[in-house]
């Protein structure tokens, strides 16, 4: 079965991620001491295997750190911080002089899985309040090895058409960015529930339901 959203419904899970990530956002830049930038998220819906896929990819230059949604919703959530991001995030955060390696100490884990903390617990709680839905976080952890075998709770052997929020932020400074990829990835019921709370607002009317 495909699931499908009209442009409105995706306006306005954008408008929910983006204020949520605006929140979110104003932490990080404290604790960065740096400007940050968010893009419009994209929605996209993948099947599984272009899921997996797009994770190994990112897992390929970037260091994941994962926090699972839970409660009424079922999902979960994947930050990507690349080298330059560890080294800078080490010297501002830690006084730590690195290079650009993917290779961290306990220290700057724990760093990277506060800043997470901050970042998916924000996007999370906006979530809970605005679709009144009783859904938390757990606490981060790094998973390490092949992340995307970590995503099979959400792809089991039914067929499902799980959801991806690919959203991107930019830790910027004077002179570069540097893209800091969050993904949410929810499965297929999860996606039903917040398509029927979506559609259930009184300013979407008739107008806004799936073909």
């Amino acid at each position: 079965m495909n699931v499908s959203m009209t442009e409105l419904e995706r306006d306005i899970i954008r408008e929910i991620l983006n204020i949520g990530l605006a929140r979110a956002a104003d932490s990080f830049a404290i604790i960065a001491q740096e400007r940050v930038l968010l893009e419009v998220p994209s929605l996209d819906l993948l099947v599984s295997d272009d899921i997996i896929q797009k994770v190994r990819d990112y897992q390929q230059h970037h260091v994941a750190m994962q926090s699972d949604i839970r409660g009424d919703f079922n999902g979960t959530t994947l930050m990507f911080f690349s080298g330059q991001h560890i080294q800078r995030l080490s010297r501002v955060c830690l006084r730590m002089k690195t290079d650009d390696s993917l290779q961290i100490n306990e220290l700057q884990t724990s760093l990277l899985l506060e800043i997470s903390n901050i970042i998916t617990g924000a996007l999370v709680t906006q979530l809970a309040n605005i679709l009144k839905a009783n859904i938390y976080g757990a606490p981060p952890t790094a998973p390490g090895g092949d992340v995307a075998a970590s995503l099979q709770s959400l792809l089991p052997h039914e067929q499902l058409q799980p959801l991806i929020f690919s959203v991107i932020t930019q830790f910027s400074d004077k002179d570069n960015s540097v893209e800091l990829p969050l993904m949410l990835f929810f499965d297929r019921a999860t996606f039903d529930k917040i398509l029927v709370i979506i559609r259930s607002y009184d300013f979407i009317g008739s107008g806004a339901k799936s073909a």
